[in-house]
């Protein structure tokens, strides 16, 4: 389970942004989560619930993960399209030389303090 390992990391840059910011408590944490990101949501935020429970500066905080969509653009034809109903292959011109422009990020994105 990574997810557990992504709570960490997440937990570390709101500590270090509470430092930065003399914070002493976190009520909301938002993430951008990309749809071909290989991260559970469900999982991810049980991870954080438990973490929560662990760490004084975010105890009772909410994990919020808004889902980014994945999008491919085709270097043959120039256009893009949803990476997850069509997968490699254009759908506007059938060519496999395609690069994945978003979708596969797990973005820190917001944090609320009390």
């Amino acid at each position: 389970m990574h997810e557990l390992g992504i709570v960490f990391h997440i937990v570390k840059m709101v500590e270090e942004v509470g430092e930065q910011n003399s914070l002493t408590s976190v009520s909301r944490v938002k993430l951008t989560l990309g749809e071909v990101s290989g991260v559970v949501p469900d999982y991810l935020v049980d991870c954080w619930r438990w973490t929560a429970e662990k760490n004084d500066l975010i105890r009772g905080s909410v994990l919020e993960v808004e889902e980014a969509p994945a999008v491919t653009v085709c270097n043959a034809c120039g256009k893009t399209y949803g990476t997850v109903e069509h997968g490699r292959t254009c759908p506007h011109c059938g060519s496999e030389d395609t690069v994945l422009l978003t979708g596969d990020q797990v973005e820190l994105t917001e944090i609320e303090a009390c």
